[in-house]
């Protein structure tokens, strides 16, 4: 997965043009090394799937 595709996905998650984003096991890594360098990165939430998946949400205000 590619850091453009990443920075592309977090920006449509933001402006509300997708509601989720499925994340598989194989691409967690360099997705989430990505996020963390955002300034909105609190605003992100994660929610893990089983066999170490994860669904991804925008949130309006950022979790402590």
């Amino acid at each position: 997965m590619k850091e453009e595709h990443i920075q592309e996905v977090l920006d449509q998650l933001k402006e509300g043009i997708i509601s989720e984003y499925y994340v598989s096991k194989e691409d967690f890594l360099p997705f989430r090394s990505v996020l963390v360098k955002r300034e909105d990165f609190k605003h992100f939430r994660g929610i893990a799937q089983r066999g170490g998946h994860a669904i991804y949400h925008y949130l309006e205000s950022p979790r402590s």
